[in-house]
């Protein structure tokens, strides 16, 4: 019998405990999950494509079924070319699903071959996003426990660097 193997895509600008959740779930239900990093160039992340890679391949350093790659088009021509038979999304509220469930069927239409999976994270994180997180570390806040604490350790140097700028 084949491996599952799942997609798990995102811009991840920055990996929250949300994600880690879903990700650590999802290894427990398919064969090998890819934490798919989506390259955009049209989008000015906090953080560069290697840098995501970087601190989710930092978060996952030890866990054998878990890969982290990037991609760019498709996400069902990824799929295919990882073998990958399910797309894992998140869902944190009601306002998520329309749009999920709006990509979910694109997909299925573009590849029939590859199911759509909603993971819900832990209720400690269900209102945690990566807009959120960023808006609160700008202005000051703490985000201990909603990331992981190498992610926070360079949300911080990220935020110095910038006040450095500016002075």
């Amino acid at each position: 019998m084949k491996d599952v193997v799942a997609i798990y895509p995102g811009s991840f600008d920055p990996l929250t405990n949300g994600h880690v959740d879903i990700i650590q779930r999802g290894s427990r239900l398919f064969d090998r999950i890819v934490i798919a990093l989506l390259v955009n160039l049209e989008k000015a992340p906090l953080f560069t494509v290697p840098e995501r890679v970087d601190l989710a391949r930092e978060v996952f350093r030890g866990w054998a079924n878990v890969e982290v790659d990037t991609f760019d088009g498709l996400l069902v021509d990824y799929a295919r070319r990882k073998d990958a038979s399910v797309i894992v999304r998140g869902l944190r509220a009601v306002s998520d699903f329309e749009y999920e469930l709006q990509m979910a069927l694109m997909n299925r239409r573009l590849n029939p071959d590859v199911e759509t999976v909603f993971m819900m994270p832990a209720e400690p994180y269900t209102y945690v996003s990566s807009r959120l997180v960023k808006e609160v570390v700008a202005l000051g806040g703490s985000v201990r426990g909603l990331v992981p604490d190498s992610v926070e350790a360079r949300l911080r140097e990220k935020k110095l660097a910038r006040e450095t700028l500016r002075a």
